[in-house]
């Protein structure tokens, strides 16, 4: 039976498909970085420094790219705002596959001195701009889309992109790894980033085939009947939304640095520190990935059930518990040890508190302003939090002698700023989008203009 092309369920299902396709070739694009850079960019890009020293500012690379989110989030933001959700995440997709092609093409130091890093770090800052607006507009594609009942369902399938991504990516570092062989420092590396263009051909055919919500071509409607021009989307944001961008920020606490302490800095901790084969943090990151793929839509479902702010705080709970156990597995330096401590810790504390941030953060702000806010809340959290954690952790553990015990202590201390910041969010899963619009101090918009 053929599907009308504009039936809903068929519109729905394309929009869903964009969010979390999309998502997932670019966390793919930005996990090949990370794993770069804790593997092979140290002696590839900065051979003058002592290597303990060389890993540290190969990983503070990574978080240069954070440097840019903030600038991406505000301008996605603007545009997925005032002209449109789907043009803008094609925007993003764009930059962000351009980069990382460029990056697998990048000379090194040896071949062409101090230009490489620059060059590198320029790469890199085009990745953080274009993924400063990628994750507010998968989540509000899929969000805007769902219905009222499933929206944290909905929305925590674009979270799976980054997992997905992470998966992907680290297994095509593997699999580079193993053509290479003892070349992988060489030419090796560069495969995983030339990976990317395929894949990036499918994420914009997707894309392309997406429309834009009902929500928002009925906020685009309100704005062209207007007389009066519509102050940027940013400036209302900041006047009236300060509560629900401060929620927005320190709700990511939680997880923003943790995750990437358990993707990049073990990676990077398991080989330099215990001297284990570097196959044991890319087989725990894969292994730890692929549960919380499947983790993650099942504890999106929960939050239509009981809550976004209780499946966020019950998750932050586990997080805390959990943490010293899982980093003594991970200090055993023992493949089974290394794997069960990342699984342990994206199984259950990460995908609990990252599945329903999507539905959350996109209920806490009116149409208007949605791609705006949960952007630049998401991202400013990235820039305090989450750009030099692999870099602070490595650091932290230099000054302690080996020991994690800082380690540990930081993913405690951020875990619960965030579930005070949570404990302060409405839960409104039972409104419709409309609802949140109407009560919104953004709307009307002709007494908001005068």
């Amino acid at each position: 039976m053929r599907v009308a092309p504009h039936d809903p369920e068929v519109l729905r299902r394309r929009s869903l498909q964009s969010g979390t396709i999309g998502a997932i070739v670019e966390w793919y694009e930005y996990t090949v970085y990370g794993t770069a850079a804790a593997l092979v960019f140290g002696h590839l890009f900065f051979p003058d420094l002592p290597p303990g020293i060389a890993q540290i500012v190969s990983l503070a690379s990574f978080g240069v790219g954070f440097l840019a989110r903030p600038v991406g989030a505000f301008v996605a933001g603007h545009l997925g705002d005032r002209i449109g959700r789907k043009s803008t995440l094609i925007l993003t997709f764009s930059i962000m596959t351009v980069a990382t092609a460029a990056i697998g093409f990048l000379p090194t130091h040896a071949q062409i001195g101090v230009a490489a890093p620059l060059l590198l770090c320029l790469l890199r800052l085009a990745q953080g701009f274009a993924v400063g607006g990628e994750w507010g507009g998968a989540a509000i594609v899929a969000v805007e889309n769902a219905p009222r009942r499933r929206r944290g369902y909905f929305g925590s399938w674009p979270q799976i992109g980054v997992s997905a991504g992470l998966l992907l990516g680290t297994a095509a570092v593997s699999l580079a790894s193993a053509i290479s062989g003892d070349a992988f420092g060489e030419w090796g590396w560069r495969l995983p980033f030339l990976m990317s263009i395929p894949l990036a051909l499918v994420g914009l055919f997707i894309r392309l085939r997406a429309t834009e919500s009902p929500a928002f071509l009925a906020e685009k409607a309100k704005m062209d009947a207007e007389l009066e021009q519509r102050k940027a989307p940013a400036a209302v944001l900041l006047r009236d939304h300060r509560k629900a961008l401060l929620i927005t920020i320190f709700g990511r606490f939680a997880e923003a640095g943790n995750y990437y302490l358990f993707t990049t800095f073990v990676l990077s901790y398991v080989t330099t520190n215990l001297g284990a084969p570097q196959s044991y943090g890319l087989i725990a990151s894969m292994v730890g990935a692929a549960i919380n793929i499947a983790m993650i839509p099942l504890f999106g479902a929960l939050s239509d059930r009981i809550g976004r702010p209780r499946t966020f705080l019950i998750g932050g709970a586990l997080i805390v518990l959990t943490s010293w156990p899982v980093f003594a597995l991970v200090g055993t330096g023992q493949l089974v040890g290394v794997v069960l401590g990342v699984s342990l810790f994206m199984a259950l504390g990460h995908a609990m508190v990252y599945a329903p941030l999507p539905a959350l953060y996109c209920e806490m702000f009116p149409t208007a302003v949605r791609y705006s806010g949960i952007s630049v809340g998401y991202q400013m959290a990235s820039i305090l939090l989450a750009s030099f954690t692999p870099a602070l952790a490595a650091a932290m553990v230099l000054w302690a002698g080996g020991s994690l015990w800082m380690v540990i202590l930081y993913a405690i201390g951020t875990t619960l700023i965030a579930m005070v910041a949570i404990a302060f969010a409405p839960d409104r899963r039972h409104l419709e989008l409309e609802e949140i619009d109407a009560a919104s101090p953004a709307v009307p918009h002709a007494a908001a203009a005068r």
